[in-house]
């Protein structure tokens, strides 16, 4: 469940932003830390999304949200050294859609775990493609429905092939993100980090 944040436009979020840049980092590291997941809170404590560290620095930053949970690193640059968080919290409470991602590569191979669907190999964004279940070929859409992560093997095997046709079966039914896909996967990323704990199992 991801919010609708605002851009970074304005003349106070491009300062923000380029405080944090690689490239002005004075330590190796300060690059990797500007990736690492941090959990977005709604006001109310309740998780709605994951962004980049980068992005949640500059939302405090700007006044947006505040940090609940800082990971122990700091972020350097050339002016100001600042706690890495791990949990930010929104300052004003966002109304969620209850679907709000968009139809994208990136967000089916979340949805999917990087896991091909068919023959559940757990592979890297760039060994994966998409198939559609239902080819586009015999009348197929491109929906949250008929698309799954699928890795290059099994995509060759299937062809232009529904899968009963090809011999092959879905590891489970492909549906649209919905508040249980999205806190689920939020508890998965949250294991690695014991301070999201009390935030996602309850």
């Amino acid at each position: 469940m991801s919010p609708r944040m605002e851009h970074d436009a304005g003349p106070t979020s491009r300062l923000a932003a380029g405080l944090f840049l690689p490239a002005a980092a004075h330590r190796a590291g300060d690059g990797h830390a500007l990736l690492a997941p941090v959990l977005v809170l709604n006001a109310s404590y309740e998780p709605i999304n994951v962004c980049a560290a980068r992005r949640a620095l500059v939302l405090v930053l700007k006044g947006v949200a505040m940090t609940e949970e800082e990971n122990g690193h700091f972020l350097h640059s050339a002016r100001v050294a600042m706690r890495v968080p791990s949990v930010i919290r929104l300052l004003e409470y966002r109304r969620i859609p209850h679907q709000s991602r968009a139809l994208s590569r990136k967000n089916i191979l979340l949805r999917d775990r990087n896991t091909c669907q068919y023959c559940a190999t757990v592979l890297p964004s760039s060994e994966l493609t998409l198939d559609h279940v239902i080819p586009r070929s015999r009348g197929g859409s491109s929906t949250w429905e008929n698309l799954v992560a699928c890795c290059h093997s099994c995509n060759r095997r299937k062809g232009n092939q529904t899968p009963i046709e090809a011999g092959m079966k879905l590891m489970r039914e492909p549906r649209a993100f919905n508040l249980h896909t999205s806190r689920h996967i939020m508890r998965l990323m949250g294991r690695s980090d014991d301070k999201w704990r009390k935030y996602l199992f309850y």
